[in-house]
C-alpha cells in the first residue's frame, strides 16, 4: 500500500470481492494506479518432500482501497468487485491497518477469528444446525450460544466450534 494517510479528495473503502478474487482485484487496481492494501499471510506446506510456499489473503474476500471519486468508476468496472463498504473513521482504519502490517511482519502465527461480544447475534453456517441463529452470552466462550424459544421465555444453550458460526451485522 503506498498511501498510508488521509489525503484530500481520496476516500478509504473496503472492497468486498467475489470469492477467491482478492489477488486478481489487487493486480487490476495496481494496473489502474489505484492505491490499495491486501494483507497476505505467507504459508509453507510440505508436499511429496518438497516445501511449497504460498500466500493467501488474511481477510478472505476483502481489499482495502484508497481512491478519488473519479477513480470510483474504474473500481466498479472490474467484474471482481461485489460491493464497496464505506469507511466512516479513516484514522481508526489506518491505525488498525498499521497494526495488521506490524503483526504480519513480526513472523508470529496469526489466525483470524470473528469478534464475539456479549449479545452478538450469530448464525450457524456449517453442520446439521446450519441456518439457526442465536446469541453469544460470554465472549470468552464464543462457541457457547443460546437459541431463544421466545414463547416459553427460555433458551437452549449449546456449544459449537467457532468455525461453524458467523457474526451477524
Amino acid at each position: 500500500m503506498d498511501a498510508w494517510g488521509v489525503r484530500s479528495g481520496h476516500l478509504w473503502s473496503v472492497g468486498h470481492t467475489r470469492p477467491r478474487c482478492e489477488k486478481k482485484f489487487a493486480a487490476l487496481l495496481l494496473a489502474e494506479g489505484i492505491s490499495h492494501y491486501l494483507p497476505l499471510l505467507e504459508t509453507q506446506r510440505r508436499y511429496d518432500g518438497r516445501l511449497k510456499r504460498s500466500s493467501r489473503p488474511l481477510f478472505p474476500g476483502y481489499v482495502f482501497l484508497h481512491f478519488t471519486p473519479h477513480q470510483r468508476t474504474r473500481v466498479f468496472q472490474q467484474d471482481l468487485l461485489a460491493r464497496l463498504i464505506p469507511v466512516e473513521d479513516e484514522t481508526r482504519l489506518l491505525n488498525q491497518l498499521r497494526e495488521v502490517r506490524r503483526i504480519l511482519a513480526s513472523g508470529f502465527a496469526v489466525a483470524v477469528q470473528p469478534l464475539f461480544t456479549t449479545g452478538a447475534r450469530v448464525r450457524v453456517i456449517n453442520g446439521p444446525l446450519a441456518g439457526l441463529e442465536g446469541g453469544v452470552e460470554d465472549p470468552s466462550q464464543p462457541g457457547k450460544i443460546v437459541i431463544a424459544v421466545d414463547v416459553l421465555r427460555q433458551g437452549l444453550q449449546l456449544t459449537l466450534p467457532i468455525e461453524h458460526l458467523h457474526v451477524l451485522p
